[in-house]
């Protein structure tokens, strides 16, 4: 490969944050949890593989677009200064096709699974593309990712659990009401790690006049990323037992996360942008282990 030629593949990957994977593991593992509850087990290499392939994809297209829509503000924040499309190192023409053709890719996965689960996918690319611009209108922005990255559960479910019919009905039918339970659960999960990341950038935001949960929360940030912490681990830990039957080993996972939540909390206490953007890349250990207890619960029936 010439050194042009690598150069420019540098940054494209800069542009999905390829060196950075806590982005797609967050919303890889509250995925992979539901194709194991839905399935009662082990869901099959295909939706496995489809499954992992296509949030990769999907958080890297994410990541085109977002770069866009926010090219104007990222110049004004240190962390996100040298993002490809803020610099024009790389243009707008040039990553909204690639987003496209991530976007497009993911697709053809979905494809691979059946008609609910399609059907899904066309609201979940919609939100994709509308998370951007929610912090130009909406005070707590967070809120929009939190159903961007909560899309894969009942997707999860669908793929599992939905039959053949194209009709809108047989989505609510492969979905049981406990899963919606476990998508609230993990919108509250990402109100609390993508607040710590909105506490990274608030000087910054404050400046350019973006709006996010950091700014709208002000002193009550701390608190509140607390709060999220505490109503996500505890609707999991109470939908696990009560919906889906499981046992000791999946509270015990919970009580882990529980102790990686008290972490963050010194963490973040001090507000500084260091503590508050390192509480926000181990989050993904949260997922983690909480789909660790999902898996081995369910293996050890």
């Amino acid at each position: 490969m010439s050194a042009a030629a690598s150069n420019r593949l540098a940054l494209y990957l800069n542009l999905i944050r390829w060196d950075r994977p806590a982005g797609w593991l967050l919303l890889l593992w509250p995925t992979l949890s539901a194709l194991w509850l839905a399935a009662d087990g082990f869901p099959g290499w295909h939706l496995l593989l489809v499954f992992t392939a296509g949030t990769i994809l999907m958080r890297s297209a994410g990541c085109c677009i977002n770069d866009v829509a926010d090219r104007d503000f990222d110049r004004h924040v240190a962390r996100t200064a040298q993002r490809p499309v803020t610099t024009g190192a790389l243009s707008v023409r040039e990553a909204l096709q690639f987003g496209a053709l991530l976007a497009f890719a993911a697709f053809l996965l979905v494809l691979t699974t059946n008609p609910p689960t399609i059907l899904l996918s066309v609201p979940a690319l919609l939100v994709a593309i509308a998370y951007p611009y929610a912090k130009r209108v909406l005070a707590m922005p967070q809120a929009v990712l939190g159903v961007a990255f909560s899309f894969g559960i009942p997707m999860g479910f669908t793929a599992v659990q939905g039959g053949t019919d194209w009709s809108l009905q047989s989505i609510p039918d492969a979905v049981p009401p406990a899963a919606w339970g476990w998508v609230l659960a993990n919108l509250c999960w990402v109100l609390a790690y993508d607040t710590e990341y909105a506490m990274v950038d608030r000087e910054d935001d404050l400046k350019i006049g973006i709006r996010t949960s950091a700014i709208t929360l002000g002193r009550w940030d701390v608190l509140a990323v607390m709060g999220f912490y505490l109503a996500a681990l505890a609707g999991w830990l109470w939908l696990g037992r009560s919906a889906f039957g499981l046992g000791w080993v999946f509270q015990l996972a919970c009580n882990l996360a529980f102790l990686q939540v008290i972490w963050h909390w010194f963490l973040i206490r001090g507000r500084t942008r260091e503590g508050c953007f390192r509480a926000f890349r181990l989050n993904h250990w949260i997922g983690a282990t909480v789909f660790a207890g999902v898996v081995l619960d369910l293996a050890l029936r």
